[in-house]
């Protein structure tokens, strides 16, 4: 490819990023209230404004809109990563950037197949969507250094 600059490519991969980081983050806080409400654990000021029902569906709803926002984010830029690497140098595999991606890709993969396997009947599946979720943190802050490398080769 002959694109004349690659900018506005990497400007969607960073806004991307930052948006895949705060699907994560919800994520988590999602995650974590729904754990206390299970556990029967009270939740300081947060019962105050709903019901047990209400809040319990809102909490499920707000964390499957946002793991399905993170997945799309995600393999957006594992594209973008392809088509980026590809039309700047005309190969893939220039830095460890390559294997830190495909292993956070793997890794949301894998947590969004156990997600939608979490059942009583099925208790392997909440703990292997938690351990992939902590597991996922390394992955993120690893493709996050190796990109960040990876993006002052293109700065000019």
């Amino acid at each position: 490819m002959h694109l004349p600059s690659f900018l506005w490519l990497w400007k969607i991969a960073a806004w991307s990023m930052g948006l895949s980081l705060m699907a994560y983050l919800l994520l988590a806080v999602t995650g974590f209230l729904m754990w206390r409400m299970r556990s029967s654990l009270s939740i300081s000021g947060f019962e105050r404004w709903a019901t047990p029902r209400l809040r319990r569906s809102q909490l499920i709803t707000l964390h499957l809109i946002m793991g399905i926002s993170m997945v799309s984010l995600v393999l957006l830029l594992l594209a973008i990563g392809i088509i980026g690497t590809l039309g700047h140098f005309g190969s893939l595999g220039h830095s460890s950037h390559l294997w830190a991606g495909i292993i956070v890709v793997l890794l949301v993969l894998l947590s969004a197949f156990s997600a939608t396997q979490i059942s009583a009947k099925k208790p392997w599946a909440r703990t292997l969507h938690i351990t992939t979720n902590m597991v996922l943190f390394a992955g993120f802050a690893w493709v996050s250094l190796t990109g960040w490398i990876v993006v002052q080769k293109y700065l000019p």
